[in-house]
């Protein structure tokens, strides 16, 4: 056969569900010569990223670290290592991954029951008081950031229910960490992962995640083995701590990856990163109101970097999507499950929350759907977003 010939990717912005736009820096990192899994330097950039996750999840957890695995694992390093079968687990599903969250957790022989909201909205304390009486979990399980929504879901008050009902929480902040306040030790979190791919600016392909000293007591005194070996962490935590025993061999150049993506942000300062997102959201969503777009996630609790917003009436999905990938370079996510052809998905994650994307993303809107009959005023979109940068600085 003849041989294909050398890649050459075509340059988008990335402003989906994820992956991100990928920062310079963090695509040089990526370019640095490989080293062994155990050699010294790399050993160092472990200690490194390991003391930055700390920070950045806001922990003073021994036991964090970056599984060699996409986010997805990291949801499943969470629940296989705390579960064990016959467990009781209660999962709070209000989108895509807090069913995906109950499947994993089915598939560990727990014991499951859900507690649902409708797309888009956000659980309260009173949503789970009564099926933590009645239930008694082990392990609760919910998402901070749910990507197929929109919607932000507050963290601490749901914490407290939980623990005084002497449960475990497992939060996912795959889409949260590096883009929005996440705080492990603050909020009681007793396990929470992520992903490398969202707010971080890094390729897919790490997921960090930080265990508290209660969850880690939980997995050593566990009755039967982890039913993952590649993803149990009472062996990967002797991988990243001091004994460094052999376990797998580390994906090197993601990890100088990560190392630069976490190095970043909060070289700009967690305060200034979270404020810089919001800043964006705030000017896309005046520029999508000057359209008669809104939002499909709840009021009050709509995602910075995740703008999940319903596609007009008559606006065909596909085409606008198409439309912008090839004419603009751009890329939406469509909606899933219940919002499928009902929204897009607008992401302004790490290094794609700038206002140069948020002007250019509006401006081939605006011609797009002109070109499909929806009456709107050329320019307004523009407009109204600058208004936002102009008060924002």
């Amino acid at each position: 056969m003849s041989l294909p010939e050398r890649l050459q990717p075509p340059v988008r912005v990335l402003m989906g569900p994820g992956p991100s736009d990928i920062h310079p820096n963090v695509l040089e990192a990526m370019g640095k010569p490989t080293v062994g899994h155990l050699d010294p330097y790399y050993l160092e950039i472990m200690d490194q990223l390991q003391q930055m996750l700390r920070t950045l999840f806001q922990t003073q957890n021994q036991m964090t670290f970056a599984v060699s695995a996409t986010g997805s694992a990291g949801m499943e390093a969470a629940f296989v290592n705390l579960v064990e079968p016959g467990d009781r687990v209660m999962i709070c599903v209000n989108g895509v991954f807090g069913s995906r969250m109950v499947d994993v957790a089915t598939r560990c022989g727990a014991e499951v029951k859900t507690v649902e909201r409708p797309w888009g909205e956000v659980f309260s304390v009173e949503d789970l008081a009564p099926l933590l009486d009645q239930f008694q979990p082990k392990v609760v399980g919910i998402v901070q950031a749910e990507t197929s929504t929109g919607a932000n879901q507050p963290i601490p008050e749901i914490a407290n229910a939980v623990h005084q009902a002497n449960a475990m929480l497992i939060v996912d902040a795959v889409t949260a960490l590096g883009g929005m306040p996440v705080k492990v030790d603050e909020w009681g979190v007793d396990v929470m992962y992520s992903g490398s791919q969202k707010c971080l600016s890094c390729p897919p392909g790490l997921a960090p995640i930080t265990f508290n000293p209660k969850a880690v007591d939980v997995i050593l005194n566990r009755r039967s083995k982890v039913q993952s070996w590649y993803l149990d962490v009472s062996m990967l935590a002797s991988y990243w701590g001091s004994e460094r025993v052999y376990h797998h061999t580390a994906p090197i150049n993601m990890s100088y990856g990560l190392h630069e993506a976490v190095r970043l942000v909060l070289a700009e300062g967690l305060d200034v990163c979270f404020a810089r997102h919001q800043l964006q959201h705030q000017a896309l969503k005046a520029g999508l109101a000057a359209m008669g777009i809104s939002f499909a996630a709840q009021d009050g609790h709509q995602l910075p970097m995740l703008n999940a917003v319903t596609i007009p009436h008559g606006v065909d999905d596909v085409t606008v999507r198409k439309g912008l990938l090839e004419r603009f370079g751009i890329e939406i996510g469509g909606g899933l499950g219940a919002f499928k052809g009902k929204v897009w998905r607008i992401g302004l994650m790490g290094y794609a929350a700038r206002s140069n994307n948020v002007l250019l993303l509006l401006a081939g809107l605006e011609q797009l759907l002109a070109e499909q009959g929806v009456s709107l005023e050329p320019g307004a979109s523009i407009a109204a977003a600058n208004q936002v940068y102009s008060a924002g600085r």
